[in-house]
């Protein structure tokens, strides 16, 4: 099959940019993951980070491999500003849009026919070097997968074929002298470009099993999970609002959620409703850890009641950060 053939494809099954590139080795990037891990800057990360002799190795995941088929979603959708006493969520997790490109690319190995993998949102491949090597994007000084139309406002995913496809040559663009990600970031997580320190990075201490550092906690603001801060100051991301107006956010899509809700809500509850989000142990009260935070950040009256309501809780972790975010509300209150 041609890549001419396989943009027809992609085109008939509603997948932004497609690529191929042979099934081989990431030696190079299993080469980094290694260094990297050495350095500590994955935390206690694992997914792709814990076996990159399994992840950097495409050619293993499947019998017969022959080609690695790399795919990109756009999620991107407009929203309203955040009212007051919302949390906001990062926008890929507004909905469920890994669920809609699994479907997509199974439905593509379908018609390519032969066996065939479908990972997507998997431990065992790093979709980015497969799309950056099939020119579906190219790496940004953020790390993010960048691509050419969407900017990096897209889930990635990998099928891996026993059909042999042509290859599609890597973009020969890059981030050039621009740092403003480097700049903008608020804890120097991108300071080494290309290189991302988890243990300063705020979506990284949103999915922690531990207690947010209290010098990462004002620069989350009003986020409860996740962080866009590198991405929405991408100048490759400008334009997107135009290219994407018209198209309506998917049924449920929730940019922000309410605070209170979070706080006080069943736990058992809050967490099937959000079980499209990495939350450590599945142990909801992580997530109403990141609530305490936002809400010492930007929230009011209620979000106050609510936390208060928390002092007492039989949770260590959940007292110590109601405790943090009273007072930083009594100092917000305060600078008025």
């Amino acid at each position: 099959m041609t890549a001419a053939e396989l943009n027809r494809l992609a085109e008939e099954l509603g997948i932004d940019v497609l690529g191929a590139a042979p099934a081989e080795p990431y030696a190079e990037t299993e080469r980094h993951i290694r260094e990297r891990r050495e350095r500590g800057l994955f935390a206690d990360m694992r997914f792709t980070m814990a076996q990159p002799e399994v992840s950097c190795h495409p050619e293993s995941l499947l019998s017969g491999a022959r080609t690695v088929v790399s795919a990109a979603l756009c999620y991107y959708a407009p929203a309203d500003p955040p009212a007051r006493g919302v949390g906001r969520l990062p926008r890929y997790t507004w909905s469920d849009r890994y669920a809609d490109l699994r479907e997509k690319l199974d439905a593509l190995g379908r018609r390519l026919g032969g066996c065939y993998r479908v990972l997507v949102d998997a431990n065992q491949h790093v979709d980015r070097e497969g799309a950056a090597r099939s020119g579906v994007g190219f790496y940004g000084k953020n790390t993010m997968l960048i691509t050419r139309r969407h900017g990096s406002w897209v889930v990635l995913g990998t099928l891996v074929t026993e059909v042999e496809l042509e290859s599609t040559a890597p973009l020969a663009l890059s981030c050039g002298s621009c740092t403003l990600c480097i700049d903008a970031c608020p804890t120097n997580a991108l300071d080494e470009p290309g290189t991302l320190d988890a243990t300063k990075c705020l979506s990284y201490w949103t999915q922690a099993p531990a207690a947010i550092p209290e010098q990462y906690r004002v620069p989350l603001g009003d986020q409860v999970y996740g962080c866009d801060i590198c991405q929405d100051v991408c100048p490759w991301n400008r334009g997107i609002e135009k290219r994407r107006a018209g198209t309506a956010p998917p049924a449920g899509a929730e940019p922000h959620v309410s605070l209170v809700d979070w706080l006080l809500s069943d736990g058992d509850e809050l967490r099937r409703r959000y079980d499209r989000l990495y939350v450590p142990k599945n142990d909801p009260r992580y997530l109403r850890r990141n609530a305490l935070v936002a809400a010492g950040n930007v929230g009011g009256p209620r979000e106050q009641e609510a936390v208060e309501l928390l002092l007492d809780d039989d949770d260590a972790l959940v007292r110590e950060h109601a405790q943090w975010a009273l007072a930083r509300i009594a100092e917000r209150d305060a600078d008025r």
